[in-house]
């Protein structure tokens, strides 16, 4: 039977739609899965590490309001005379303000003096505390999370001990352990040095707060890193602190609605956290639902694993987003393949010879030659195809085009960002010593000040305000993350010549006249070789640009007994006055559009800077400029 060409045609046409059809949505399928199970991977990823912040800055809460107190003149004062009695009332009051559950003093051998929660029991020693024996052979503060024992316990108080004995909950996957119930804590507990005027030591102040049955940090995370979101009436993300395998402190619900406490982690995240110590991430069945979920180890001070800390994203919202993206995806493509099959037929009654002038372009197009267009000499169908096939070329080389631009932009802006990144860094490590210096004093005179004194008001002001300024401080400085130079006894001479070697055969360079006065036998500066040979290259290029790549560049070197002067001076054009105060400032550059954003002053403004340096220039419009570099010598005193 003779089959005409149409059919022929239509059949082919309609093979390879449904066959694409059913490849695409197979492995779109497969992808969507994939991505939304990784987006929601990565989520629960950063939320760690916001959890992880949360929990830091309780512990930096516990050890700041230990450290200040003991600061405290009256607990000097009392350990020196032997006048504890005087001690009862401040100090309790103190525990209650910060809302610390233990804050006890020993004397310098670590024998307890006063409990402030337990005043009755004391004379006992806690030399063998891994922190309080620390800060009785080092002299200074420290802070960490630690298992307290039933009997310590039981020394502050039984209210405590009670607080922490927690039955233990059979759980579904649950690695078997002996016993039936835990009775020792998990406490963030710090401990420091009590010094008298000459730096000796004469106490040992320590306190700290239980996590068993404390939910204060895991609704914290709740609120922050979640905002309390809901999903089918369930909460989107849950926390919990682990004392080993043991729920302590969670916001994760039973199925009465109670908190999950006492009931254990699985035995796989047993194994790869509490064993080997490595976070864990991944799908889980957490006491009565499916969560996408993240561990990671809490150490004590020896930074052995005591506890894991856990955030986790209800799987079920994820589920019903793959879900519904699923269905959307088939119905685009079930609505396309109809489509294709539409235009096929309407195409198969028509085609002839032009189709294999559109196949070629087709395969030109396909290999990269933007620029090939397909010839429309007929009004047909096939013609209409060659038009739309010479605009979607059109526009494929149009969006090419604008995607390099784009490209170029995001470059340019991301290095910008960087740059802001570390002038913001700068700024904030500036203000936060200061700000520090202000909460301290601000608290002490606070404390200072009876409990009616009307200047109090105007103290708690200067604390509110500076404590927002920390926080601004912080913000800046989690943005940048800038490294340390790495700094080690260097030669300046040897640095210049370094960059010489690198800049002097370059075309720029040929016709410029480099005269070294390099003194002898400076002594070696404690730099960042890398850093430092940085700013001298911007200065020699920035100096070779100046004189349009002629003229005469002096590099000289020399010591004053404090610094290392490095001065670059070239013939070139000179720096008008009004200028150069704003050389070193982001983004100011004199050159023309394209030739420099004006970063790399500003860039070695700051290395010079971090290396305790300075940068002077002088300058004569059409005689040309010097810049100075100083970088101070290290003394063997210093």
């Amino acid at each position: 039977m003779k089959i005409s060409l149409r059919l022929k045609l239509l059949f082919y046409f309609i093979s390879v739609i449904i066959l694409t059809g059913i490849v695409s949505t197979t492995v779109g399928v497969h992808l969507i899965g994939d991505r939304i199970v990784k987006q929601a991977q990565n989520k629960v990823e950063l939320d760690l590490n916001s959890a992880r912040e949360i929990y830091k800055d309780k512990i930096k809460e516990v050890r700041t309001s230990i450290r200040l107190t003991a600061l405290r003149f009256f607990l000097k004062d009392a350990i020196l005379k032997n006048n504890i009695g005087n001690l009862e009332t401040e100090i309790r009051k103190i525990r209650k303000r910060e809302s610390l559950d233990i804050l006890v003093l020993t004397d310098s051998n670590g024998k307890v003096i006063f409990r402030a929660r337990n005043p009755a029991v004391y004379g006992d020693y806690q030399v063998d505390d891994e922190l309080i024996g620390r800060v009785i052979y080092m002299k200074e503060i420290v802070a960490s999370t630690v298992i307290i024992t039933r009997d310590e316990l039981v020394k502050e108080g039984e209210d405590l001990a009670l607080q922490v004995r927690m039955k233990l909950i059979s759980t579904p996957k649950a690695k078997p352990r002996p016993g039936k119930e835990e009775t020792s804590g998990m406490m963030i507990k710090a401990a420091a040095p009590v010094l008298d005027k000459k730096g000796n030591l004469i106490g040992v102040l320590y306190g700290g707060n239980l996590l068993n049955r404390n939910y204060e940090i895991v609704d914290k995370i709740k609120d922050i890193v979640y905002r309390g979101e809901t999903y089918k009436e369930k909460d989107i993300g849950t926390a919990t602190i682990f004392q080993g395998d043991l729920r302590i402190s969670t916001n994760v619900k039973t199925v009465g609605g109670t908190r999950a406490i006492g009931t254990r982690v699985s035995k796989e995240v047993n194994n790869k956290v509490l064993i080997k110590g490595e976070p864990w991430i991944g799908r889980a069945f957490v006491v009565n639902n499916w969560y996408i979920t993240a561990y990671e180890p809490i150490r004590n001070i020896k930074n052995k694993v005591i506890g894991i800390l856990y955030v986790g994203i209800l799987e079920e919202k994820f589920v019903d987003m793959r879900r519904r993206t699923l269905l959307t995806f088939l119905m685009i493509t079930f609505a396309g393949i109809l489509v294709a099959f539409a235009i096929s037929n309407i195409l198969s009654n028509s085609i002839t010879r032009p189709i294999r002038s559109l196949v070629s372009a087709s395969d030109k197009l396909a290999k990269g030659y933007l620029s090939h267009r397909v010839e429309c000499r007929t009004g047909d169908a096939i013609g209409e195809l060659a038009r739309a096939f010479n605009c979607m070329a059109d526009s494929i080389k149009e969006r090419d085009e604008q995607l390099k631009e784009y490209v170029k932009q995001e470059i340019m802006k991301s290095e910008r960002l960087a740059m802001i990144g570390q002038l913001a860094a700068g700024v904030a490590h500036e203000i936060n010593n200061p700000l520090g210096s202000i909460l301290i004093y601000s608290h002490l005179l606070l404390e200072d000040l009876e409990e009616n004194d009307p200047r109090g008001e105007n103290l708690k002001k200067i604390v509110n305000q500076a404590t927002r300024c920390k926080v601004i401080v912080k913000g800046l400085l989690d943005f940048a993350h800038q490294s340390e130079p790495e700094m080690k006894p260097s030669d300046v001479n040897r640095i210049v010549n370094e960059v010489l070697s690198l800049v002097e055969r370059q075309a720029v360079f040929h016709n410029i006249k480099i005269i070294k006065k390099l003194s002898i036998n400076l002594p070696f500066v404690m730099v960042d070789e890398t850093q430092i040979q940085q700013v001298f290259m911007n200065i020699v290029l920035n100096a070779a640009e100046a004189m349009e790549g002629q003229g005469e560049l002096i590099i000289e070197t020399s010591s004053d007994g404090k610094f290392i002067n490095a001065k670059f001076t070239d013939t070139g054009c000179g720096i008008p006055e009004q200028n150069i105060k704003k050389l070193f400032e982001p983004f100011f550059s004199t050159k023309t559009k394209g030739h420099g954003i004006g970063l790399g002053l500003a860039i070695s403004y700051g290395i010079i800077k971090k290396h305790n340096g300075r940068i002077n220039i002088d300058s004569e419009v059409g005689k040309g400029s010097t810049f100075t570099i100083q970088l101070p010598i290290q003394r063997k005193d210093d």
